[in-house]
């Protein structure tokens, strides 16, 4: 049965159900309700592409079927997440990332096929997109992390090691990039001397609010929507990622409060990106509020 209560989780409970996909219904029956994996993987698999990328707007960003490396990278984060991220599922997904990797053999964030179908305005379609390390470094470190072992990580996991190690300014999305091959790349000195940079150069640049009361004093980055900023909880989302030790524990707690009081009175978190399209925003929210259940669950936080 349904939760009732007025609880942060009773809350979202009651807006995952009234406005989510069934996707993301079932990955927080799943992570809240003792839901099956079964079910989740289920949910994903309409998504997937005889290609073996993904389509169909799971990123809602994207629209329409054409496989996409920002999909194939989302649904790999929800294999990770049912602890289904090996196997010949994943082989699968490997294949379909060598065919669409640069002559770097890495990744660009956008294939030209999506031209002809609906995609945000900040997503830009060209016909020889380059490698990015936005869409590449999330994906190898993942792959990593579940000790997942295929050919294209080789050149894939040089590429990103070169990116990280040129990034002088930056803007946050990169860095969660950047940070999420690192959590999972193998060479853990190499990891943490180059994450311990990051952190430096984070709060040099200012790319995280740390302060919320003072949250008009931190600057926007360019191409971003008004109040699209970074907190200490987007980069650490579980006390387990290199991140966490950029922040003392009185600004990760700031921020982790300030998560909490994110949630409005439907019982969803907003979307504080550039919304162009209603069911895009409409379709993004119950992401960012399963987003936010998990990482204040990770740190600890009670949802009752």
């Amino acid at each position: 049965m349904a939760g009732t209560g007025t609880s942060p989780l009773n809350r979202a409970e009651q807006f995952i159900w009234l406005t989510a996909r069934v996707l993301e219904q079932r990955r927080f029956a799943h992570h809240f309700l003792q839901g099956s994996a079964d079910a989740v993987e289920t949910a994903l698999a309409a998504y997937l592409n005889e290609d073996g990328g993904y389509g169909n707007a799971l990123e809602p960003d994207l629209r329409g079927p054409v496989s996409q490396p920002l999909h194939t990278a989302h649904a790999l984060n929800v294999l990770d997440s049912i602890g289904r991220c090996d196997g010949l599922r994943v082989e699968r997904i490997c294949r379909f990332l060598t065919g669409v990797s640069t002559k770097e053999g890495a990744l660009p964030a956008l294939l030209p096929t999506q031209r002809g179908y609906p995609a945000a305005p900040f997503i830009p379609i060209v016909d020889d997109p380059p490698a990015e390390l936005l869409a590449t470094g999330p994906v190898v470190g993942l792959l990593h992390r579940n000790a997942v072992w295929h050919a294209w990580l080789f050149r894939a996991t040089d590429f990103c090691w070169a990116a990280v190690d040129a990034l002088d300014r930056s803007h946050p999305y990169e860095i969660e990039a950047a940070l999420a091959f690192l959590d999972g790349a193998p060479d853990r000195a190499r990891a943490e001397a180059a994450a311990d940079r990051l952190g430096r150069l984070v709060r040099d640049q200012r790319l995280a609010v740390l302060d919320p009361e003072r949250r008009a004093e931190y600057p926007v980055a360019a191409g971003y929507a008004p109040g699209e900023q970074h907190f200490p909880y987007d980069y650490a989302r579980t006390p387990e990622s290199l991140a966490r030790r950029w922040f003392t524990d009185e600004e990760l707690s700031r921020s982790l409060d300030h998560l909490a009081a994110e949630q409005q009175e439907d019982g969803g978190w907003p979307v504080n990106w550039r919304q162009w399209a209603p069911g895009t925003a409409l379709e993004g929210r119950p992401l960012v509020t399963l987003k936010a259940l998990l990482t204040l669950h990770a740190h600890g936080r009670s949802l009752d």
